[in-house]
């Protein structure tokens, strides 16, 4: 494994003993690489190794939507992980409290974390390293190139990182070994997993089914019946263009790297537009959240985006709603709603719709930092691929001009880039769109 992929966050010798992998981004166990340099320190200190995941009740914003998908994967997983001779624990509560007392439980002598570049998920593992006395070892098995690696700052935008991750890429979109069958048995407590009920998310035809199983159908789907097209197809929301991987690359039950690699593999025309979304805008927006704390905030936009707002805060509104009267899709204006109903029943929204949807949030609120607040919240609630990098840098690009430069200066919006009902009729059919989400 490349060490560029490994941080260690607590620089204690490796001792024989039980390691862990403390799942969290990468819910899978093939095409793992944080589980796979768990396993290469347990086969080398002649150790048995679990996996243990943290069910936090409330996450964000999560939905029972959110919490179904989730589970449904986690329990193909742990079938997954028996096979290998890996148990797998499932724990509750908040991590910085359940997985320190579970690790002394069971003698633990190395820990292994997945990487996110979430505050949250860095305050737990700040708070884990402090509650335990042994080593502790992050790995980016969700980027293909670390995001460490692609760079060591904040990136301007995608023209800034895309050189830097295009040097770097060969030498990290490499096949993965096989996870072997775990040779040394685990001899503590074996997994009395309670799993919680499933959540009632009533009957949702038109979303994705779970699991790592249906996630590499559905790359597979997508390779063979829709890349050739992609190009073509994907800004128009009336066709299913698009590759509806992001909810498995969400919540890390689709490999981000295996997909590279089938697609790249294809030959397929529509390999590099695809790619460009996959690997450069994709880590684009881990680079987004991991070096700017205030990700999710107006304080986090480039200094020219802050001071344009600024300048048209007292600008008149020609509509203003509520967060309620946006969840509910009552605006004035019949293709916003239908994009918001489409994100309320089937958890997702065509990605062009994605943002002419939320530049109509900041048109429609009080403030940016209104409109901020509730993007994140329809997001975070209703998108099966909410909580996630993408979705914050998205919202700042649309919002804040995040990752984007100056345009024309307008009401409301000053120099960010605008976005129009009459410019979408002139993309697609507006009307046969909105009779789809009605």
């Amino acid at each position: 494994m490349n060490s560029d992929r490994i941080e260690i966050l607590t620089d204690s010798p490796v001792a024989h003993g039980p390691v862990v992998y403390w799942m969290s981004r990468d819910q899978r166990a093939a095409d793992n690489w944080a589980l796979l340099r768990a396993q290469e320190i347990a086969l080398e200190t002649r150790s048995p190794l679990a996996v243990a995941f943290c069910l936090v009740p409330s996450f964000l914003g999560a939905s029972p939507a959110h919490f179904s998908f989730m589970l449904d994967g986690l329990r193909e997983t742990e079938s997954d992980l028996q096979k290998k001779s890996i148990p797998f624990f499932l724990l509750r509560g908040e991590p910085e409290t359940a997985l320190p007392a579970f690790l002394a439980k069971c003698g633990a002598r190395a820990l292994v974390a997945d990487f996110d570049p979430l505050k949250i998920k860095r305050r737990w593992k700040s708070l884990v390293a402090r509650n335990i006395n042994f080593r502790l070892e992050e790995v980016d098995a969700h980027n293909i190139v670390p995001c460490r690696a692609a760079s060591p700052k904040l990136e301007f935008a995608a023209r800034t990182i895309r050189p830097k991750i295009n040097r770097l890429l060969d030498g990290f979109l490499t096949d993965f070994p096989a996870l072997k069958k775990h040779p040394f048995a685990w001899n503590k407590p074996a997994p009395r997993n309670e799993w919680p009920p499933a959540p009632s998310v009533g009957a949702k035809p038109s979303r994705p089914a779970p699991g790592c199983k249906a996630a590499n159908k559905a790359l597979r789907d997508f390779i063979s019946l829709r890349l050739d097209s992609y190009d073509a197809d994907r800004n128009n929301p009336n066709i299913d263009g698009q590759s509806g991987l992001s909810p498995y690359i969400h919540f890390g039950q689709l490999s981000a790297q295996r997909a590279a690699l089938e697609i790249r593999a294809s030959g397929s025309p529509g390999s590099a537009p695809l790619l460009e979304e996959l690997v450069i805008r994709r880590e684009l927006a881990d680079n987004f959240c991991f070096y700017n704390d205030n990700y999710d905030s107006f304080d986090g936009f480039h200094a020219w985006a802050k001071k344009t707002l600024d300048e048209h805060r007292a600008d008149k509104r020609e509509y203003l709603y509520s967060r309620d009267d946006l969840e509910a899709a009552a605006t004035h204006d019949e293709l916003w709603n239908a994009a918001q109903r489409q994100m309320a029943a089937e958890g997702k929204m065509h990605g062009f719709m994605r943002m002419y949807w939320c530049k109509k949030i900041l048109e429609w609120t009080s403030s940016p930092e209104e409109a901020m607040s509730a993007a994140i919240y329809l997001n975070d609630k209703y998108e099966l691929d909410g909580r996630d990098p993408n979705g914050y840098a998205g919202i700042a690009w649309s919002i804040g001009g995040v990752h984007d430069r100056a345009w024309g200066e307008r009401p409301v919006f000053g120099k960010i880039r605008y976005m129009s009902h009459n410019g979408c009729k002139s993309k697609f059919n507006v009307n046969e769109y909105i009779r789809n989400h009605q």
